[in-house]
């Protein structure tokens, strides 16, 4: 049917139609992109077969006065163009679309069709196309289209016609041509090709009919981002007519181009104080408002540019928060990051704004966005939490919302942004213990002691940051020395590139919250390191040995490596005291009961006083039974027995020591009550029959345990007795150091103003440093320089 149709309408789909020639020469042809065949021709004697392997030569009988020639070289040239856009750029190139121009108004109708034809497939080139928009052809092309006109040239003209229209400069001038009018008229046309190209043709022409304001806005967007342009666009009004136009326009696209106008001037100092003048601000709230995602992100993003500039900054934060703050509940991911992103740049350095978003309700959906998809929304989330957190009452209200838990995933991010951003607000919430408890609990500290190992300078200062901040406990101190925070912190600050001042003040941090570990790694414990309860002298530890705690020490089985000393004296009112132990219970049934007793089993102790002494000894062992239950169904955290003996340690130093008037006075009572209290005075030549390690070792075995109470250590050497100087002096005030020596030696450093010289009064002297003798003359101060504290240390 469809041949049959073809033939009535002298339409051919091989090539362009030819004049009744002989059979030689109707089979004479191109084959691929070799020799340009163009037939016989009849020339005025006899036939003369022409064959050309050159284009150039084709393209030159274009301009042959031949009818015959012309016809045979569009034929052989459109069949070379058909192979590929490689043969059009090569005709190029050779001048064939000037010529071929000229032939498509032709008088002789198989030429100005077999032209059209090869005029219709070059012009699907770009620089085909580039070059017919100079020559203007289109009026050409439109006047082929009358119903008189082959149905070939209707069909290669409207295609030309849509390849050009895809452009908007050759659409005009279609338009401006009349075109539209003979396109709508060939929707009508029985070739279903020329139908084909006519619909796609007036297709693209009727996209001329929507708004050119859009397109318009898009150009004065690339002018303004240069402040002189800008500058002569506010002077001549342009910029308020803008500002107005958009403010009434109801069309998306004028919207959200105006807003990114807008956002790219909004990157220079000189424009955004321009902007301001014009009164920006209320133009972009109200785009926030619009219907339309694209429209607030691009209205969102100004908002972010115009922050830069103060006045703009105040301005957003008395109207445009609450809005950007509805956008965190959007369900586009992009409008959610475009508006925390705005409310990060809003609310850093300036206290008023981080305000304006909590009197918004901003916290809960800031909180919620650290969850979202985009890491620049959860990056930017945390930024605003950060921002807030300076002010301490937003900071709790935050932290009630469960943001530290939150925080957990986003340490674990992909993003280094986000990672970064993560840690850094981790540093602002860690100064409260319950948010570091949180934390903790959460599993946070193990992704964050990952981010040291990050080769992100940015992401590795801000964990450093954050776990000096953390390590202001001891629980999360120990906590993170068991996650390795110790170890890596003490490599970065081994390397020069790495290492930065955060690094330093966490290491610094760890150790000063977990005196056990620092006094077992550096040996040395300052003034200001206060030993609290928990502390063991776990002794020197080798590099690379892990450092266990004192749960994991107690599970261990009775070894012949040195005892583990510790140290906890709780307050009378944590542990039954010894008044109200039962008879029954000896010292060290009381002393190895893994776990301390509850508040509501303390009050009910209380609560028994003045009762019977024997109801009072019942009621005792039920509530420790009750505990002891209590304990194993719950999941409590171990803790070392108290240390009664200890406490009353302390309770009679500071009855006897505390009344003395000067600190040489205490320092030296106390030494002579330590060496009291484990052994007494000790001749030096004698020190090696004072046998302290039997000693020792009968406690371990009577406790079956490696760890010793220090109120167990009747004997004791240096190291016993200068712990236990040092925990009595840090409970009563008295300021002394702990240095650990070798061979198990250790002593007391204290800092002492000696007395004004004879005949001399009111003279100030520096302090002076002095180690004090707790084995051989208990009391004796012996200044650092002198031969006897070498003695002392060393001998």
């Amino acid at each position: 049917m469809r041949r049959s149709r073809l033939l009535a309408t002298g339409k051919q789909r091989r090539g362009p139609l030819r004049r009744d020639r002989p059979r030689a020469v109707r089979e004479t042809g191109v084959a691929g992109t070799g020799p340009l065949r163009l037939g016989l021709l009849q020339l005025q004697f006899e036939p003369l077969l022409i064959e050309s392997k050159a284009a150039a030569t084709v393209v030159l009988m274009l301009d042959s006065p031949e009818e015959e020639v012309l016809a045979k070289a569009c034929d052989a040239i459109y069949k070379f163009a058909s192979k590929g856009d490689e043969n059009k750029v090569t005709l190029l190139g050779l001048g064939a679309v000037e010529r071929l121009y000229k032939l498509i108004s032709h008088e002789d109708p198989v030429v100005r069709r077999n032209a059209m034809m090869v005029f219709g497939i070059m012009a699907s080139n770009h620089d085909v196309k580039k070059l017919l928009r100079e020559l203007d052809v289109t009026s050409s092309l439109l006047s082929h289209l009358v119903p008189e006109e082959d149905v070939v040239i209707h069909e290669f003209a409207t295609l030309c016609l849509a390849h050009m229209a895809v452009e908007y400069t050759a659409k005009v001038q279609i338009f401006e041509q009349g075109g539209l009018e003979p396109l709508i008229n060939l929707l009508g046309s029985p070739d279903p090709d020329v139908t084909k190209n006519s619909v796609e043709c007036i297709y693209l022409l009727v996209q001329e009919f929507s708004d050119l304001h859009a397109e318009a806005l898009a150009v004065l967007a690339n002018c303004l981002e240069d402040v002189h342009t800008m500058q002569l666009i506010q002077q001549t009004g342009g910029l308020k007519k803008l500002l107005s136009f958009v403010g009434v326009s109801a069309v998306p696209d004028i919207q959200k181009n105006a807003a990114k106008a807008i956002a790219k001037a909004a990157y220079d100092s000189e424009n955004r104080k321009i902007l301001n003048e014009e009164d920006v601000e209320n133009c972009l709230i109200n785009l926030l408002e619009i219907d339309d995602d694209e429209v607030k992100v691009a209205a969102s993003q100004a908002i972010s540019a115009m922050c830069e500039n103060l006045a703009s900054k105040r301005a957003f934060g008395l109207q445009g928060i609450p809005q950007l703050v509805q956008l965190l509940s959007s369900e586009d991911e992009e409008v959610k990051e475009a508006a925390v992103i705005a409310l990060a740049n809003l609310t850093t350095a300036s206290p008023s704004n981080a305000s304006a978003v909590a009197d918004a309700e901003g916290i809960e959906p800031l909180v919620k966005t650290l969850n979202a998809e985009r890491h620049g929304a959860i990056a930017n989330a945390a930024t605003v939490l950060t921002n807030m957190a300076m002010q301490e009452p937003l900071r709790l209200s935050i932290q009630s919302h469960g943001v530290m838990s939150v925080l957990t995933e986003p340490l674990r991010s992909a993003s280094s942004q986000v990672q970064s951003r993560a840690a850094l607000t981790v540093a602002a919430f860690g100064c409260d213990a319950n948010a570091r408890s949180e934390l903790r609990n959460a599993g946070g500290l193990g992704p964050l002691v990952e981010l040291l190992h990050s080769k992100n300078k940015e992401v590795r200062r801000n964990a450093c940051w954050a776990v000096m901040v953390c390590a202001s406990d001891e629980l999360t101190a120990v906590e993170l020395c068991r996650l390795g925070a110790l170890d890596i912190l003490e490599e970065i600050n081994l390397s020069t590139g790495r290492r930065n001042n955060f690094s330093e003040a966490a290491l610094e941090r760890l150790l000063d919250n977990n005196l056990s570990q620092k006094y077992s790694q550096m040996g040395y414990l300052s003034s200001s390191n206060v030993i609290t309860d928990g502390f063991y002298d776990y002794g020197k530890i080798k590099p690379g040995m892990k450092f266990l705690s004192l749960e994991e020490l107690s599970m261990q089985e009775l070894t012949d490596r040195r005892a583990i000393i510790f140290i906890n004296a709780k307050p009378q009112e944590d542990v039954l005291s010894v008044e109200e132990k039962p008879q029954h219970l000896s010292y060290e049934q009381t002393t190895s009961s893994p776990f301390a007793t509850r508040k509501s089993s303390r009050e009910k102790v209380r609560k028994g006083k003045g009762k019977k002494e024997e109801e009072k000894m019942k009621e005792v062992v039920e509530i420790m039974s009750e505990v002891q239950d209590e304990i194993n169904l719950a999941d409590a955290q171990w803790q070392p027995p108290p240390d009664f003996v200890l406490m009353n340690y302390i309770n009679d130093a500071s009855k006897t020591i505390l009344p003395l008037t000067t600190t040489r006075e205490q320092v030296v009572a106390l030494a002579q009550f330590v060496a009291d209290k484990m052994g007494g005075a000790i001749e030096r030549d004698k020190l090696h029959d004072f046998s302290w390690e039997l000693h020792i070792s009968e406690i371990e075995f009577e406790l079956k345990s490696n760890i010793v109470p220090i109120g167990k250590v009747k004997k004791g050497t240096f190291c016993h007795r200068a712990l236990l100087f040092k925990v009595i002096a840090d409970r009563l005030g008295i300021g002394c150091s702990l240095v650990r020596g070798e061979y198990n030696r250790a002593w007391n450093e204290v800092k002492l103003v000696d007395d004004s010289p004879q005949g001399v009064s009111g003279l100030l002297l520096p302090p002076q440093e002095y180690i004090v003798d707790l084995m051989f003359v208990p009391g004796f101060l012996m200044k650092q320089e002198s031969a006897e504290a070498d003695q002392y240390k060393y001998i």
